[in-house]
């Protein structure tokens, strides 16, 4: 990653905008919203004890936590929205600023899933085994979304990234229940996304946290993910045009309505599930995260309440490098050792667990972390300092 003091990052795209065209400052906060969220729902003080609103829900269902994520591919979209302006007549630069941008950013998945290296094994750091390490990750869904989406967009269009959505979607239901074991297709054991990804990449590789190996984030499920970076260009988009006024806000909140109970009526047919990222779920994330975008800019852009602000501007203009960050110091914080255990270990147990239960100090160990976070990307913003891939 190079450093720049101009333009931030992945989710905030480079400042190249036509000049008569105004700041969108409720985007930059439902950035840094999902940002704030991200890291929270990323780092309880313990994964035992987690609260129970940041629990994913176990496989069909929904609960908040699993907004944050399409939320994020959605803001993605939102910042396409403006950069592919410039590229509408720079096919090199295009391609090569998203293949290099999709590249590195998957890269950084890979960094993350192998980091810190090292692991103990009887008291001693041993180096891990880098031929099991996990192939993907949030990182690498989000820059395939990217990468695909902008082409998607580029080269479809409008009408066609619609028709694009359209098949995607319905596409991805059929493909799922013609080729998951009957009578339950969408199980965890006998979906589609399962046997494709087992039939592409060792065992090894594949996240083992549902019991068996399982890839939350996996090649098929990635498609209908693609859906929510759309999303987020078309709401931007229409924002862009439509002005940030009441009338925009009312149009954004009946879309967000209307796809929001589409979402709930398709479960009953096709259950809302985040890891294998279904179709119901698509829709449904979408309208919820359109009705938070509408409530945003009531408050923002209508009421006239910005004082508040801030707070999430500052995770916003750094977003992919806090995130980073959020993941490297933890990791470091549980392979340091303080009177044998972990420093993270040692931090939860004397400075939250000695005078809260276990739900309320994970939660709060979860919200310090993510203020340590805020403090990082306050520095930064404070010395103009944005990190951009």
């Amino acid at each position: 990653m190079n450093k720049l003091y101009t333009a931030p990052t992945l989710g905030r795209e480079p400042i190249l905008r036509p000049t008569n065209l105004q700041r969108y400052l409720s985007l930059d906060v439902l950035r840094g919203l999902t940002i704030a969220l991200m890291i929270v729902v990323n780092t309880p003080g313990s994964w035992e004890t987690i609260y129970p609103p940041f629990r994913h829900a176990a496989w069909h269902g929904f609960t908040v936590t699993d907004l944050v994520f399409p939320t994020f591919l959605f803001v993605v979209g939102n910042a396409l929205s403006f950069s592919m302006r410039k590229f509408e007549q720079q096919e090199s630069e295009f391609l090569n600023k998203i293949f290099k941008r999709t590249a590195l950013i998957f890269l950084l998945g890979l960094f993350l899933n192998a980091f810190p290296f090292v692991t103990r094994t009887n008291g001693e750091l041993t180096l891990i085994d880098f031929s099991s390490v996990r192939l993907l990750g949030v990182l690498q869904r989000i820059a395939i979304c990217y990468g695909i989406g902008a082409l998607v967009i580029h080269y479809f269009k409008a009408r066609g990234a619609l028709i694009f959505s359209a098949l995607a979607l319905l596409g991805y239901w059929a493909i799922l229940y013609f080729f998951g074991d009957q009578p339950d297709p969408y199980s965890l054991e006998g979906n589609a996304v399962l046997k494709l990804d087992l039939l592409l990449m060792p065992a090894k590789n594949i996240y083992q946290g549902y019991g068996i190996p399982f890839e939350p984030e996996g090649i098929l499920s990635t498609l209908p993910a693609v859906v929510n970076v759309i999303a987020g260009y078309f709401a931007g988009r229409f924002i862009q045009q439509a002005g940030n006024n009441i009338n925009t806000v009312i149009r954004l909140a009946l879309a967000g309505v209307l796809l929001t109970i589409v979402g709930l009526v398709w479960d009953v047919f096709f259950p809302i599930n985040k890891p294998i990222w279904t179709s119901s779920y698509v829709v449904y994330t979408v309208g919820l995260g359109l009705l938070i975008l509408a409530a945003i800019m009531l408050l923002i852009e209508v009421a006239g309440f910005k004082k508040w602000t801030y707070f999430f501007e500052a995770f916003g203009k750094n977003p992919l490098f806090i995130y980073v960050m959020a993941g490297v110091v933890i990791e470091a914080l549980g392979l340091i050792q303080v009177n044998g255990v972990s420093l993270k270990g040692w931090l939860y147990r004397n400075l939250f667990t000695s005078w809260l239960d276990g739900q309320n100090a994970s939660l709060l160990f979860a919200f310090s972390y993510m203020l340590l976070m805020w403090l990082l990307a306050y520095l930064m913003d404070k010395k103009k300092i944005y990190i951009k891939v």
